[in-house]
């Protein structure tokens, strides 16, 4: 079984943490915005040591390549490319998309419901735009990853391929559109243990990134409003 470092700063919330035969080992956490570069080289330094794991002994560096925050991505996975560079240890990136749908799977909700289920992942952005995607139970993309606009129309359309669970940062504003007995809205996120379960999955299918080319999901280029010139 691998031991894998863990690199979250896709959100407001970052974490950092180590995992050995798909056990977390220690873990550490900044609810600070804003300060996720400070914190994740300290971090990775306290799990490693908290846990007993030498850096040269990890087997992959995993890193949330989003979407998410544009900030932490860059800080997440600048962080993660680096120690896999001078490790010469493999990159595994995961989707925030799919970790919130892989997390809404187990959930007694959409346990109970027939094979027909739809995961609409979705992490907030302007308006009542999400950066979202679609799964079914399996974990297969059904809608692949990309900034939508929210209306009712666009519910109404998904809920004629079956019940829909959407989970998320993007729940709130979606639940003002509708209401219907097959659309269910879920408080839950994702944790370090979801990332484990996924980064192994891909860890034993060799599904790594590449380290040269490997950039964020930002999903739509990142937009700042000029300085004023008063």
């Amino acid at each position: 079984m691998a031991t894998l470092l863990f690199i979250d700063t896709a959100g407001e919330k970052a974490l950092v943490g180590v995992s050995q035969n798909n056990a977390l080992l220690a873990m550490e956490e900044n609810n600070t915005p804003n300060a996720h570069a400070n914190f994740v080289q300290i971090a990775i330094e306290t799990v490693l040591k908290k846990a007993g794991i030498p850096i040269q002994t990890l087997d992959a560096i995993v890193v949330t390549m989003g979407p998410g925050s544009y900030t932490g991505l860059r800080v997440g996975l600048a962080s993660a490319k680096g120690i896999a560079y001078v490790l010469n240890k493999p990159l595994i990136g995961l989707s925030t998309l799919a970790l919130l749908a892989k997390t809404a799977i187990a959930t007694k909700i959409c346990q109970a419901q027939n094979e027909q289920l739809q995961i609409f992942s979705m992490i907030d952005a302007r308006r009542m735009e999400v950066f979202g995607a679609v799964y079914n139970k399996a974990l297969e993309s059904v809608k692949p990853e990309q900034a939508i606009v929210l209306d009712t129309l666009y519910m109404q359309q998904l809920l004629l391929n079956g019940p829909l669970a959407c989970i998320g940062s993007g729940v709130d504003k979606t639940a003002t559109l509708l209401e219907h007995p097959n659309l269910f809205f879920l408080s839950e996120t994702y944790s370090l243990q979801t990332c484990i379960e996924l980064a192994t999955i891909k860890f034993n299918a060799k599904a790594f990134e590449d380290l040269a080319y490997s950039s964020p999901a930002y999903i739509k280029d990142f937009y700042q409003k000029p300085a004023s010139k008063d």
